[in-house]
């Protein structure tokens, strides 16, 4: 059996958005970016000896403009078909994200600002629409597409057979990787304990690292303890009616 090498590919910045190349008998990218970095992924896999057209698969985690940004024109720059989860179609077909953003903290409300979250995408068609998890073997690379809801509705992770996790926003790095290795929410979560239940999932499948879309690769001992002292702030939270979550009504008196 082939070993699936997860190689990242920064979008913006050291890591601040990552892209991956999963490299087996065939490359399988994961994650688009923002729109217009489809050449500097491009460029990314020819980098690493590969070329673009031969990409099996692009998998999109979630439908956040940072991660399907560039998906069409990455699918036109490579010709491999797109997946991604049935849950996120809205966003992937209209270019937009789901909107208010739900900040998990100062540094979601500072980014809600930017006009470029809030800007619309080229919308895509998946031609591979995940509803559960999903083998990629057939596509060269031996790894399992897994369901983690919370992040968004459709959030997605990539399991490799060697225990490497391509993890999406599950988890991330403080300050959108700016410290790196140390485990911190992502700017927002549309459900902050529906992701962190994905993320124990994650967790009790003992992967070796966790490679995430912002920052460096994480040690899962570093997650599972960031991840206990996360459920008991969240905890807190949700006894107070001070945690928030999509589909519910904000409370009108909190600040």
């Amino acid at each position: 059996m082939s070993r699936t090498k997860v190689v990242a590919i920064p979008v913006l910045g050291r890591h601040a958005i990552n892209a991956y190349l999963l490299m087996g008998r065939h490359p399988v990218v994961v994650d688009a970016g923002t729109p217009g970095s489809g050449p500097v992924i491009r460029d990314g896999i020819v980098r690493h000896g590969v070329d673009p057209c031969d990409v099996e698969l692009i998998v999109i985690t979630h439908g956040h403009i940072d991660h399907f940004g560039s998906a069409a024109e990455l699918h036109r720059l490579t010709g491999a078909p797109v997946a991604g989860h049935v849950a996120d179609l809205q966003p992937f077909r209209t270019g937009r994200v789901r909107e208010p953003y739900l900040p998990t903290g100062p540094m979601g409300r500072l980014m809600d600002r930017n006009p470029k979250l809030h800007a619309t995408a080229e919308p895509f068609e998946p031609d591979i629409l995940v509803r559960g998890e999903t083998s990629l073997h057939d596509f060269g690379v031996n790894a399992r597409i897994m369901p983690t809801p919370g992040h968004t509705a459709g959030s997605i992770s990539v399991l490799t057979d060697d225990g490497d996790l391509v993890a999406g926003d599950l988890v991330a790095n403080s300050f959108m990787g700016l410290i790196p290795g140390r485990p911190a929410n992502p700017p927002f979560h549309d459900d902050p304990q529906r992701n962190l239940a994905s993320l124990r999932e994650m967790l009790a499948l003992d992967p070796t690292r966790l490679h995430v879309g912002h920052g460096v690769p994480l040690a899962p001992g570093r997650v599972r303890a960031w991840a206990a002292a996360e459920q008991r702030r969240l905890d807190t939270l949700a006894a107070g009616g001070r945690l928030r979550a999509r589909g519910q009504d904000p409370d009108p008196h909190r600040c």
